[in-house]
Order: C-alpha cells, then sequence, then structure tokens
C-alpha cells in the first residue's frame, strides 16, 4: 500500500516512522517533506494533487484549518482518506472529500516506537473489507480502539493529549527529586522506568487501577502518606478540569 502523507510534521513523522515504509509527502515547508521522504526512503511531492493521485491511503496531518484548501487540491484523486484532524468531524471530512472512502482516527505519538494508542470512528461508510484492512494497518502501530464518532473529544483528553498530562507528571516528579538532592539524569532515568512498569501493571487484562495503587500503599506507609499529599493538592480535581477542558474545546 502507497501511503501518501499531506503535511510532514510530529504527526506524519509518528505515523511514517511507525510504519517503517517508504511514504510519498508533502508540506508548506518543503524542507521538512524532504526530511521525512529521507527518514523513510519516501519521495517529498510539491502537489497534494499528485500525492493523492499516486497514493493508495492520503493521511491528512496537515491543521484542521487548512481542511477546505488542502480537499481544493486533493479530492479529485484521493481514494481512501484517513483523518488525525482534532475538532474535524466525519461529516465535515465527507463533505469536503465527498468521492473518497474516509475514516476517522486520533492517535498519539508513541506510534513512532510502536507503542501508540489509536481511536478509529466506528464504521459507518459501508465498506467493511476497507474498514479491516485500514485497522490492521493502525494495528501495526499499536494497539486500536474502535469507538463511536460522539466518544472522541474524551479519548483524545485520555490517551492524545494524555500523554502531554502524564509527561507534565514526570516533569514534576524529576523536578522533585531533583529537590531532594538527586541526580537529575539518574531521576528522570528512574522516572521513566517506574512509569513502564506501572503501565505494565495497569495494563494486565482485568487490571484495576484502584487495586494496583491499593496493592502498592502499606497502610501508615510511606506511600500512603505521599497520596495523601497528592489527595489534599486535589489532583483528581485537576485532571478532570484537564479532561473537561480538551472536551469542551471540541477535540
Amino acid at each position: 500500500m502507497q501511503i501518501g502523507l499531506i503535511g510532514s510534521g510530529n504527526i506524519a513523522t509518528a505515523f511514517a516512522l511507525g510504519w517503517g515504509q517508504p511514504v510519498l509527502c508533502t508540506d508548506l515547508d518543503p524542507a521538512r517533506a524532504d526530511a521525512l521522504a529521507g527518514a523513510t526512503g519516501g519521495e517529498a511531492l510539491l502537489s497534494n494533487a499528485e500525492l493523492a493521485q499516486r497514493s493508495d491511503l492520503v493521511v491528512l496531518c496537515h491543521k484542521p484549518g487548512q481542511l477546505d484548501e488542502v480537499a481544493s487540491e486533493a479530492s479529485a484523486g484521493a481514494g481512501v482518506v484517513l483523518s488525525p484532524l482534532a475538532g474535524v468531524s466525519l461529516a465535515e471530512l465527507r463533505e469536503a472529500y465527498p468521492d473518497s472512502l474516509v475514516f476517522r482516527v486520533m492517535p498519539n505519538t508513541a506510534m513512532r516506537l510502536g507503542h501508540g494508542v489509536t481511536v478509529l470512528a466506528e464504521d459507518d461508510a459501508g465498506d467493511p473489507a476497507a474498514f479491516e484492512t485500514l485497522k490492521g494497518l493502525l494495528g501495526e502501530l499499536g494497539p486500536v480502539f474502535v469507538l463511536p464518532e460522539a466518544d472522541f473529544a474524551a479519548a483524545t483528553a485520555v490517551m492524545s493529549s494524555g500523554v502531554a498530562f502524564l509527561a507534565l507528571v514526570a516533569e514534576a516528579k524529576i523536578a522533585a527529586a531533583d529537590a531532594a538532592g538527586m541526580d537529575p539524569k539518574v531521576a528522570a532515568a528512574l522516572v521513566g522506568a517506574t512509569f513502564g512498569s506501572a503501565m505494565a501493571l495497569l495494563s494486565e487484562e482485568g487490571a484495576d487501577a484502584a487495586q494496583v495503587r491499593e496493592a502498592v500503599t502499606s497502610p501508615g506507609g510511606v506511600t500512603e502518606k505521599g497520596l495523601a499529599e497528592l489527595e489534599q493538592a486535589q489532583v483528581r480535581e485537576a485532571f478532570a478540569s484537564a479532561v473537561r477542558a480538551v472536551v469542551e474545546g471540541g477535540a
């Protein structure tokens, strides 16, 4: 399958590196397209129309506000279109690409490492074979969750914006360890490894987050004391507010 990426920024790079195959790409900044093509053994093109005509799958990695402009160039030649554009609904996408088979997805950038999490909108395009092919292709990047489009805003907060939220937690933990006298590089390595071990526990089949927390927390122990400080600082309420902000932002 020849994949074409319109836009060559962070999301496009994550897709391309995760798939590990030569891609066609364009960008308003030709140097970015050249860099992505060079990294994948692919080809940078100057025209979105040419990219659409030469690609089996067109992935929209440009800015959401450029939808109509890009579609005016690419829609005539695009057969299958995949959109990770935040806040752009399937209805809007299909209006822009009326002659294409259009699917909506929300990924996160860890897909470049093969550890991404991808949410794919439920299939209502009437082509189950194409949907399964696309689902399999996305599965090469990490787990794929098929959800109603109505859940996309909440899913974005949890798994796309959620990467940034967890990175902020990591930053805070590293800074706290530094303040306690630990070498920041050592602290960063410990925090990263701890996040990995915590995610392994949380990813176990049937794992319950509260049970994982309770299993680590001995009554009267230091972990319990630390958790009490986090509860007093209203960490739960802060995350609830962050998710609400993403949802209300129309992700």
